[in-house]
């Protein structure tokens, strides 16, 4: 029996390669050829730090987090600003700029420095959510100004938060050159978050939220992704994350590229429904994605540049992923770049600096004496001072504009947004994205820019941008960027993009579409095509959720750009055409009694069986809805994947469904399977189609063994010290087949996992190999305390009437939760009977397990374990 890293926790020592950290120095694996790194501050100064930013200037604000990933008590966090005047890669000076808990994203955008962080009650001293705020330096002191000013508030599960801490919570915030502040979302999801309009947005999962850098306009961007922590976004709006893994339910890693409107599919979708889904670009295996920058500097190798790169927490690592593209989005291949422990952040200046963290095994709750800061520069990189923005005249930022520097872009296009000439500053991004002669990044900084000074008085200039085949894509994005300047943005255009040859102008046209709300577009959405091996995964088989699938996307965001506009009418009168597929993708998610009434009259009309047993099916996909989020329910570890909702609900439509459905079931006695699989697979619970009931089948290949017994013997292990055995196993190449047979002698198949094929039980070893090295597995072995994995703390419930149960949850629904013993007995309670839940400090795992067992059959457990990647 043993235990997976937290997702922000796990051994100071780690082994990656031939190189061993043990803390003293700041990589572990040799420098990438052409880079010099130094450490550029150490715990003294920055200790436990979660997250950082750089200025354009080069002051590194770190976000200090003493709290760290479970812990619950305010007054331990910090931002310091670090400064290196003389530019020789280590910190001379620091400062205390704010006081803030739990900091988990910042951006500085000028005197303004954005962070996004965990709120406290002043009475209570519990957190109470999380918010975006903005701090300003208009003194250049490095200490701000005055208190924070929140942009939006509540920005994660208060409830969640309060229980477990904010490992699961709102991360890390980047703005891209369209203006937007892009923020990640961790599957707490949120709900009533607010904006300063007043706005409030409710999320059931995680994804990208959006929002003005006023803190208005607030809106989400994409859904269905789990423990987001931050995102890179290219100087083309190409937004990338690397997703935080699920070690519960046997989730990987997934590398993806986010499409505005798009739904990735996690927790009910990407298993049972992902032809619905735009999958990931790649399932990359075990890990913890942290920080991510696309890097797009000219001072740096070309090897270097040009792509996203990606931290990973878990396996220590910073990864370069080269994207290549592939219709409307990218394949990818993934590269191990440069080695950090327990890497949390990144970012660039605007001399070609790249400042990292390091939390390096500063533990549940962070710690005084662990973390730091280094800085990666090219060997032959030399110091340019970063003009002063705010004093630059027009003509001057807009030769930045054109700069090869993304962050030089970046900051002279917020700069000119923000200019009280905004007729000069137009008219100087209008003429750099009508210039030929630029490079494309230049170009297309100068189209956003534009939209955003130009505001309403910039639709006619930027619909003349759409006839120009290398801007016609950012031209349409940007017309329909902001909805409060929509009303008097053409269709022509957009509709002209759906026929485009290029699938990334007609993916814009697609989504500009959505955000128009003209209904009318519905007949052109309707003519996108499907692939023509769409369909979904078979019974009883897991679908692709991380495979690259280009065909997919246009129709996908068609789909989604119809349900923005709630076409309802046209989607049924396309039941009957040759759309009649899209047009009931698009119907599955209307519940509308129009579209029931519709569906069910429609249907003696159709003259194939396939075709009406796909309104069958979309029939019984509206027979339940989700219910509407209150925060009081949905997460975990391990969330009900089934699908396709996560606590579902009748409604008004229910009723005519269900006659509808009975009626066909009797015409057509020899289908009663096909009705049983249909209210199984969409969770219907229409007692008539119910199967039969089957008795529980007895486990296979877990037998009983008394753990008690196992922990009491004393061997060779029992008998040493842990430094000892950790020489010995260190040592000692151990047997693996010898270690299977161990990993069921010894009791671990009582609560683990080996094969996805299997019942999920405690923490999933079938990928341990892949984020833990085998010191760290033998640890987690003989010290089960020192590292408990995310959601497998023990957890007492007690039901109402006073009966207790512990042990840890394999499965959880918005109905029941399913726990495990030590010893292996699974207990189903009712959500709704249980009175208290609580999670124990200590692992469930009893230390001793191996005390019975030689050096070299520890040796040959871990060597086992080590194998079981991917």
């Amino acid at each position: 029996m043993i235990k997976l890293p937290l997702a922000l926790i796990c051994s100071a020592s780690v082994m990656i390669g031939a190189k061993h950290y043990m803390g003293e120095e700041p990589f572990l694996l040799p420098d990438p050829p052409g880079l010099t790194i130094s450490r550029f501050a150490g715990p003294d100064v920055t200790p436990s730090p979660a997250c950082l930013a750089v200025a354009p200037n080069g002051d590194v604000y770190v976000g200090v987090d003493m709290i760290g990933s479970l812990g619950k008590d305010p007054g331990k966090g910090r931002i310091l600003r670090l400064t290196d005047a003389d530019n020789d890669g280590k910190m001379d000076a620091h400062t205390d700029f704010a006081t803030v808990d739990n900091p988990r994203g910042i951006m500085v955008l000028g005197t303004k420095v954005y962070v996004l962080h965990t709120t406290f009650s002043d009475e209570t001293k519990k957190a109470t959510g999380m918010s975006l705020v903005v701090f300003e330096d208009k003194d250049a002191d490095g200490k701000a100004d005055g208190p924070a000013l929140p942009l939006v508030t509540d920005l994660s599960n208060t409830k969640y938060i309060q229980e477990r801490g904010t490992d699961h919570a709102t991360n890390g915030i980047r703005m891209g050159i369209d203006g937007w502040i892009y923020i990640s979302v961790g599957d707490f999801g949120f709900h009533n978050a607010t904006d300063r309009s007043g706005k409030k947005l409710t999320m059931l999962g995680g994804g990208i939220v959006r929002v003005r850098p006023d803190g208005t306009e607030m809106e989400v961007f994409t859904h269905g992704t789990r423990n987001v922590y931050d995102v890179a976004i290219d100087p083309f709006m190409n937004v990338y994350t690397r997703e935080n893994t699920n070690d519960g339910g046997g989730w990987n890693v997934r590398f993806s590229h986010h499409i505005q409107s798009g739904e990735y599919g996690y927790p009910v979708l990407f298993q049972n429904f992902t032809d619905e889904i735009l999958p990931a670009l790649v399932d990359v295996g075990g890990g913890s994605g942290t920080g991510a920058l696309y890097l797009s500097e000219p001072k740096w190798p070309a090897q270097y540049t040009n792509v996203p790169m990606m931290a990973d927490w878990g396996r220590s690592m910073l990864y370069i992923h080269r994207v290549t593209p592939d219709g409307a989005s990218f394949t990818q291949k993934e590269e191990e770049f440069l080695g950090l422990p327990q890497i949390t952040d990144l970012d660039v200046d605007g001399s070609g600096r790249v400042y990292l963290s390091a939390w390096d095994g500063a533990g549940y709750s962070g710690s005084p004496n662990k973390g730091y800061i280094i800085r990666a520069v090219p060997n032959d990189w030399t110091y340019t001072a970063f003009p002063d923005l705010s004093k630059a005249p027009v003509a001057e930022l807009a030769e930045l504009l054109k700069s090869p520097s993304a962050v030089a872009r970046l900051n002279a296009s917020q700069e000119l947004t923000g200019r009280s000439d905004k007729q000069a500053a137009a008219a100087a991004a209008l003429a750099i994205a009508n210039d030929a002669q630029l490079s494309p990044e230049s170009r297309v900084a100068g189209v956003y820019t534009y939209a955003q000074v130009a505001g309403r008085d910039g639709i006619a200039a930027l619909t003349e941008l759409t006839k120009d085949a290398l801007l016609r894509e950012h031209a349409l994005r940007a017309l329909a960027d902001r909805k409060a300047n929509l009303q008097d943005v053409s269709i022509e255009p957009f509709l002209a993009g759906l026929k485009d040859a290029n699938p990334r102008v007609a993916a814009a046209a697609i989504i500009g579409l959505g955000r128009l709300g003209r209904v009318e577009a519905a007949q052109a959405l309707l003519q996108t095509k499907l692939p023509a091996n769409f369909s979904a995964p078979a019974k009883g088989t897991e679908g692709p959720h991380a495979t690259p699938n280009a065909a997919i996307i246009l129709p996908h965001l068609a789909v989604q750009a119809l349900v923005q506009l709630h076409a309802v009418d046209s989607c049924v009168a396309a039941v009957t055409s040759e759309n009649s597929s899209l047009a009931l993708w698009a119907l599955r998610y209307m519940h509308d009694m129009k579209a029931v009434n519709g569906l069910i009259a429609v249907y003696p009309k159709l003259k194939t069986t396939r075709t009406k047993d796909k309104v069958i099916t979309t029939l019984a996909r509206l027979y339940k809805q989700e219910a509407d989020y209150d925060a009081s329910w949905w997460w975990g570890t391990r969330p009900d994947s089934h699908g396709p909702y996560y606590k579902a609900v009748s409604w008004e439509g229910s009723p005519a469904i269900e006659k509808f459905l009975k009626r066909e079931a009797l015409k057509f006695p020899a289908r009663k399977q096909y009705f049983t699989d249909l209210n199984e697979r969409h969770r219907m619970e229409i007692a008539a189609f119910a199967a039969p009931k089957k008795e529980a089948a007895v486990a296979k290949n877990e037998p009983k063994v008394d753990l008690e017994k196992i922990k009491n013997k004393k061997g060779q292990v029992g008998k040493s010290s842990i430094e000892d055995v950790l020489i010995a196993v260190n040592s000692i190449k151990g047997d693996p087949a010898k270690g299977k047979v161990l990993f069921t002698t010894q009791g671990c198949i009582a609560c683990h996992s080996i094969s996805k094929g299997e019942k999920m039980k405690g923490p999933y070893m079938g990928q341990v190999g892949s984020i833990m090295n085998r010191e760290q597995i033998a640890e987690s072995i003989l010290k089960p305390n020192a590292s408990i994995s995310q959601g497998f703390a023990t957890v007492m419930i007690t039901v109402k009437g006073g009966k207790s149960y512990t042990g840890f949850v394999t499965e959880e629904t918005a109905q029941k939760v399913v726990l495990r013993d030590i010893g292996g007995n699974v207990t189903t309670l009712k959500t709704s009977d249980i009175a208290s839940r609580k999670e124990m400090k200590n692992s469930m795992m009893p230390a001793g397990l191996a005390n019975a067992l030689s050096y070299e059959e520890l040796a040959s457990l871990v060597t086992f374990l080590a194998q079981q990647k991917k």
